[in-house]
């Protein structure tokens, strides 16, 4: 009997792998997709989730982020990273350098995808086969979330996100956030030539006709190479716990707020490591526990982010306080960059 199997092979998964096979666990992935796998993000590694990597011996090519650049139609506030550099990293980048990782360690990889998981008192039935842990990470709209009935309703109104690639030259390295009625438009240079933006909006229009609520951004990209758009939601998901029985849940499959902060892989990676220390431990109902103690201050600011930006008032005048009070964006800004 395997000790663990993961369901998911993004990149939360195969950072738990990481750190099962680095903890000497018997552990196997389950991974419907072959290839790199893409998704629509943002695109940016805040410096927690680059200092994470590296510490698993990952170090995907990119384009090295300064900090974060609020804009809108008449100001402008910036505030560098003070303690490390982020990273603007292409997904299917930085899931081939995750998986090379994760063949090193001797992983194996099956291209199937998790159905049923039933619990029992010293194992977890998956699809007929025991095994002793489960670590699902897979995804917004995760089977084994669903599965084991942890689902709840979302609490708001949701929200959707669009990504696309503009063949160009990176005007800046700073992550670029450009606000409007509209939403935020996300900027994040990925390659020499090659710049990701990203739109999230409650409006599900198509991506180019959103984009002509940025006219800033718009300007600068309208005649540029882009492209097929990519997109992903409702981002608002909600489970009931993050443990049932022997099943821990990991990354977005745990619960997401909203894609705001850019926040999404660092978090994830500390969830990972503290999953498996549980499972490590024998005691999985710990991971609870320390769910909450990673997330709160991811949540804290997302949320309150989220609900307070809804009011048009506040959303027309955000970059505008952010450039009136520099220390307190830069306090914020560094609150998103520390290591969750």
């Amino acid at each position: 009997m395997r000790d663990l199997l993961i369901a998911g092979g993004g990149p939360i998964g195969l950072a738990t792998a990481l750190y099962a096979a680095r903890a000497g666990l018997d552990v196997v992935i389950r991974e419907p997709r072959t290839g790199p796998i893409d998704k629509a993000c943002g695109e940016g590694l805040m410096p927690g989730a680059v200092a994470a990597l590296r510490d698993l011996g990952v170090r995907p090519e990119g384009r090295q982020l300064c900090g974060i650049r609020y804009l809108d139609a008449r100001h402008t506030a910036e505030a560098a990273f003070r303690a490390d550099f982020g990273l603007g990293v292409r997904r299917t980048v930085l899931q081939q350098a995750l998986a090379r990782r994760v063949e090193a360690a001797g992983v194996t990889t099956e291209a199937r995808r998790v159905h049923e998981v039933l619990n029992a008192a010293d194992h977890v039935e998956v699809d007929g086969a025991p095994v002793r842990y489960v670590i699902a990470a897979d995804g917004l709209h995760s089977r084994v979330r669903r599965a084991l009935r942890l689902d709840r309703p979302p609490a708001s109104s949701p929200r959707f996100g669009q990504r696309c690639h503009v063949e160009m030259e990176p005007w800046t390295s700073y992550v670029e956030v450009h606000w409007s009625a509209v939403g935020e438009a996300y900027v994040t240079p990925v390659g020499p030539r090659q710049v990701g933006v990203a739109v999230l909006s409650r409006d599900r229009r198509p991506l180019a006709e959103l984009l002509r609520g940025f006219p800033l951004l718009a300007a600068r990209i309208d005649d540029q190479v882009r492209s097929r758009p990519r997109g992903a939601g409702p981002l608002r998901q909600r489970s009931k716990q993050r443990v049932a029985g022997r099943v821990l849940l990991v990354g977005d499959a745990a619960g997401y707020i909203d894609a705001i902060t850019g926040e999404g892989i660092a978090i994830g990676m500390a969830q990972a490591r503290a999953a498996v220390e549980a499972v490590v431990a024998g005691t999985p109902s710990r991971y609870e526990a320390a769910w909450r103690r990673i997330g709160w201050r991811h949540t804290a600011l997302t949320s309150g982010l989220v609900m307070t930006t809804r009011l048009s008032v506040v959303r027309r005048h955000i970059v505008h306080s952010a450039s009136v009070a520099p220390s307190v964006f830069a306090a914020a800004v560094d609150q998103l960059a520390r290591p969750a």
